[in-house]
């Protein structure tokens, strides 16, 4: 059962986020948006960073749990840059905070468990080596990654999707030249 005041803070923190810098927020302006008092919001979070943290991997879950099945790069990219285009104000805001390092924390888990599925999604059945597997996984997870990160530096000005689709179009096959190499030795 979900908790209605939980979900209020978040909901009213979310709001803020989208309107301003995560720095000119405060605890007082996310009861005052929802209007509850102090302690409820210190009762269900120590402070703003275990709010946003809290969020952020909920999430990184929810996209996870969206693409079970993974069936090219191209769908592990678009799934990582689908959420921040819909949240595209109060991603910035964060990844222009000092707690940029708990976006990328989020970004780093989606990144792998979407290129995880994918490279066991193409080795099928047969085993990989196990050193081979976790570097073709590291390989596109910085790959994913390094290509959002940069998108989000730039502030998410260009349409990321036909680079994406021009990127996967380049190195289309790689993937399962890499897996099919590693089965033959």
């Amino acid at each position: 059962m979900p908790n209605f005041t939980k979900t209020a803070i978040k909901q009213a923190f979310l709001k803020l986020l989208n309107e301003r810098p995560l720095k000119q927020i405060t605890v007082r302006d996310i009861v005052e948006e929802c209007g509850i008092n102090r302690n409820s919001f210190y009762y269900h979070f120590s402070d703003i960073p275990t709010l946003l943290e809290e969020i952020i991997m909920e999430n990184a879950r929810d996209i996870i749990s969206q693409y079970p099945n993974v069936d090219s790069i191209e769908t592990c990219l678009l799934a990582v840059v689908e959420f921040a285009h819909q949240n595209k104000r109060a991603i910035l805001h964060i990844y222009n905070s000092v707690n940029r390092t708990i976006y990328e924390q989020y970004l780093w888990q989606v990144c792998e468990e979407i290129v995880t599925t994918y490279t066991d999604s193409l080795a099928g059945s047969e085993q990989l080596r196990p050193d081979d597997r976790e570097l073709i996984i590291r390989y596109y997870k910085c790959v994913c990654f390094g290509l959002t990160s940069e998108w989000l530096r730039t502030g998410m000005h260009s349409d990321i999707k036909p680079e994406l689709h021009r990127i996967c179009e380049l190195k289309k096959g790689m993937a399962e030249e890499m897996i099919a190499r590693s089965r033959a030795s």
